[in-house]
């Protein structure tokens, strides 16, 4: 069987375009002569819809779109993502073929974590599913979280006659996510005896990424084909299914017994085709790489998606802007991209180089807006105001301001988009500035930690061969430089340690009690546990940001504002 895993990049909304693509998807499909073509998760609607599903006309016109689908279907035939209508709403997939739609599929499993809200709009699927003749092939339907559950709908399928189940998802990445579903799939592949294609889409939406990697694996859990990480592709996989029921019988951990499901016959015989090169297998990127061309392709798709064509960056000469800068060039290309260099009085000499050798090695546009007349301009205006009081972080924070109000001016003026600089662990422990240095419109590396920005920026210098980003922004000590000789050692531990704190009370959820029994600082933990809680004011203004950890500031970790638990 000829199958084409159809891994595209929908725009949530943008009925028209995405029904486009499919329909181009399929006609690539048909031309290299698959017999079944495979489309992501609400292909038609793009992934989360969110409460675009609460306009009924929203759901009506999703349907139209499908419609239009499975008219363009001939002989192959193509199972497509989108949203069912009845009493409720339903996580859908259509069996198309022939110019029409054969039978309809809807998810049983409606996950309700981290970033899922589905059971806030759908119903879950009832009922034995059907399974469809395809070129001769019996086929089950599934989406998505519906592959996860061990007696879940897969091996019910598997039990009931499947010989191939094509599993069509939306599952948004982070770090090591490929993995788990590499060994999840071959499991459930294994388990019920089928062959099994996974198809996943690509793209930026918001703060989620999805990275693609479409895979197959065989009835015997053996990986066959890999699509490429956060590319678009159309991988078409020669898949060889055999009859399966003697290993069935075989299983030495038995089975229970199943009637076999009804099946609806689409096409009975294999579309011609001429032979082919077995089925390509990416190589799955390292950990460090996967990361970046995750805030790569998420950069770049909140900015297109969105509207706008290039983009805005206050550069410091400091490590976090210096990723930010070289992220966006490698997103939206070097022209593209805007450096503003924002000295102060107490902006260091090198400070400035640094940041105009990073420009010049990136080829990106750097300007210089020097701050010192506005920042004199406002301490003289509010002098009468502060007289006989020190100064204190409400003077540095001016500075910060000033730099924001500037960004957006060149927003406004050209109509570029600010990418703000600021990482996880400044933003866990409240470690900006509110309507400065959080200001903007997307925020590129807001669930990347202080430690792995290190990283990814020797890994980019390492890709390229040559210091992209100079040694010498890599080798200072980080400053915010609001006040002479201002070190952010002076206000946080060292990043390593304040990192692995963030990570068990951010991610893992433990209290500052269990921190402490896991062998951190007492004074230490009570401190960044109470800088976490109380930021969570400024982290509900700051704009979105690309997800690579597994619990990122935003959908995944929703803590009241007002909260006195300390743990």
């Amino acid at each position: 069987m000829r199958v084409a895993l159809c891994q595209l990049n929908p725009v949530v909304g943008d009925l028209e375009g995405n029904a486009d693509a499919i329909v181009a998807a399929l006609r690539e499909a048909e031309a290299a002569g698959c017999d079944l073509a495979v489309f992501g998760e609400l292909a038609i609607t793009g992934y989360p819809p969110e409460d675009l599903l609460l306009k009924p006309r929203f759901v009506r016109d999703n349907r139209a779109a499908l419609e239009r689908v499975a008219a363009a279907t001939a002989a192959c035939a193509a199972v497509v993502g989108f949203v069912d209508a009845d009493r409720d709403l339903y996580n859908a997939a259509a069996v198309c073929g022939g110019g029409r739609v054969h039978g309809v599929y809807r998810k049983r499993e409606l996950p309700n974590y981290g970033v899922f809200d589905e059971r806030r709009y759908f119903a879950a699927g009832r009922g034995a599913p059907a399974l469809y003749r395809i070129a001769g092939v019996r086929v089950g339907v599934s989406v998505c979280e519906d592959a996860w559950r061990p007696d879940g709908p897969v091996a019910q399928q598997g039990a009931g006659g499947a010989e191939l189940i094509v599993n069509l998802n939306a599952s948004p990445y982070h770090a090591g996510r490929l993995a788990d579903r590499e060994r999840m799939l071959a499991t459930r592949a294994a388990d019920a005896h089928c062959a099994l294609v996974y198809v996943n889409q690509v793209g930026g939406q918001d703060e989620l990424v999805f990275d693609g990697a479409s895979l197959v694996f065989d009835a015997t859990g053996t990986l066959v084909a890999r699509a490429p990480q956060f590319e678009e592709d159309v991988v078409v996989v020669d898949l060889e299914v055999r009859p399966v029921f003697r290993k069935r019988l075989l299983d030495p951990r038995g089975r229970e017994p199943a009637d076999d499901l009804p099946v609806v016959t689409v096409s009975e015989q294999p579309v011609p085709h001429d032979e082919r090169d077995r089925a390509p297998c990416a190589e799955p990127l390292r950990v460090l790489d996967e990361v970046y061309e995750a805030l790569v392709l998420g950069t770049r798709d909140y900015v297109r998606k969105n509207g706008f064509a290039e983009a805005v960056i206050g550069l410091s000469g400091g490590i976090d802007s210096a990723l930010v800068a070289a992220i966006a060039a490698d997103a939206l290309g070097p022209d593209k991209v805007h450096g503003v260099l924002m000295p102060s009085r107490y902006s260091s000499e090198h400070s400035v180089d640094d940041a105009k050798a990073l420009a010049a090695e990136l080829g990106i546009d750097a300007r210089v807006v020097p701050i010192e007349p506005a920042h004199a301009a406002l301490l003289e205006m509010l002098e009468p105001e502060f007289s006989g009081l020190a100064p204190d972080t409400t003077e540095e924070n001016l500075q910060s301001r000033i730099r924001g109000v500037v960004l957006m001016a060149l927003s406004n003026k050209f109509g570029w988009l600010v990418l703000t600089t600021g990482n996880k662990s400044e933003s866990a422990v409240g470690y900006s500035t509110l309507y400065g240095d959080t200001a903007g419109g997307f925020a590129v590396i807001k669930d990347v930690p202080k430690t792995l920005v290190y990283e990814l920026c020797r890994q980019r210098n390492r890709r390229a061969g040559r210091a992209v980003i100079p040694e010498a922004i890599l080798d200072k000590p980080p400053s915010a430089e609001l006040r002479p000789d201002q070190l952010d050692s002076d206000a946080l531990p060292a990043y390593d340690v304040l990192d692995a704190i963030l990570e068990g009370y951010v991610e893992r959820d433990l209290t500052a009690g269990e921190l402490v029994e896991a062998g951190f600082d007492p004074e230490l933990v009570a401190r960044i546990v109470r800088l976490v809680d109380v930021a969570e004011y400024k982290r509900r203004q700051s704009p979105p940001g690309v997800r690579v950890t597994p619990k990122a500031f935003g959908k995944d970790r929703r803590m009241p504002i007002t909260n006195r638990y300390r743990g």
